[in-house]
């Protein structure tokens, strides 16, 4: 079993940067492709970003690149979202997950956010 605990949440406001981390506990994550997802009220959760095993491969969202970069220490077991000029509608809880079946990124998975193991949730929240 995984326990992943997200932290760095708070307000913000536009174009004040913000980084999210991911703590993983119980069993290494190294092996596993990683994601940070997004659910803003009353809308359906969002894909934002995946990160392969060892952080050589990366995928996002495209309403965000160019301006959030995931990456991964795996000495810490530990994911990051560093979030870069920011906009309200960013506005979200942002939630990590790790998918145990692949290394790699699996793009369709992703996108359904069909991954194992789940994080309870950090509120960002992106003022004008």
């Amino acid at each position: 079993q995984v326990l992943l605990v997200e932290s760095g949440g708070g307000l913000v406001q536009t174009g004040e940067s913000l980084r999210l981390s991911c703590a993983a506990s119980g069993r290494t994550t190294s092996n596993y492709a990683m994601g940070w997802f997004r659910q803003a009220p009353g809308k359906e959760r969002e894909s934002v970003a995946a990160i392969s095993w060892n952080g050589g491969d990366t995928y996002y969202t495209d309403s965000v690149k160019g301006r959030f970069t995931i990456s991964r220490d795996n000495a810490k077991n530990t994911v990051y979202l560093q979030m870069n000029s920011p906009r309200p509608e960013d506005t979200a809880v942002y939630y990590c997950a790790a998918d145990s079946r692949s290394a790699f990124i699996n793009p369709l998975l992703f996108q359904r956010g069909d991954y194992s193991y789940w994080g309870q949730g950090t509120q960002v929240t992106v003022s004008s």
